[in-house]
């Protein structure tokens, strides 16, 4: 019986462990895909000209990385300090209609590499 009870909790471990996990989507993976309510990872730069600050509301727009698709981010929290346009970003979103909704400490910034492509060859 012990050993039925640790295979079923080390089988509910693997499940919730994967179930959680969850892959960084581009905006264009989720401009036609998002569902209402549901929570996903977005990746993406924040596009230039598209920060705007309210208190502690913060409106962005977050874009690919090719620059063909953004999409609208309203974040309530603390934006971390090298938060800046063309700055990669990662941020937990809810679709709430048109826009995506960032959860509460959840945006995380990038750091660009010290060296450029051209300096590592």
């Amino acid at each position: 019986i012990a050993l039925s009870c640790a295979l079923l909790l080390a089988g509910a471990l693997v499940y919730t462990s994967f179930a959680g996990a969850s892959e960084a989507r581009s905006p264009s993976q989720l401009v036609g895909a998002a569902k209402a309510g549901e929570t996903y990872e977005l990746t993406g730069k924040v596009q230039d000209g598209s920060i705007t600050k309210d208190g502690v509301t913060t409106t962005f727009r977050v874009r690919d990385r090719d620059g063909n698709v953004s999409v609208p981010v309203t974040y309530t929290g603390a934006v971390p300090d090298p938060f800046r346009e063309g700055r990669e970003v990662i941020v937990d979103v809810r679709k709430q209609g048109a826009t995506f909704v960032g959860e509460k400490d959840s945006l995380v910034t990038k750091c660009p590499s010290k060296f450029s492509a051209d300096e590592q060859s």
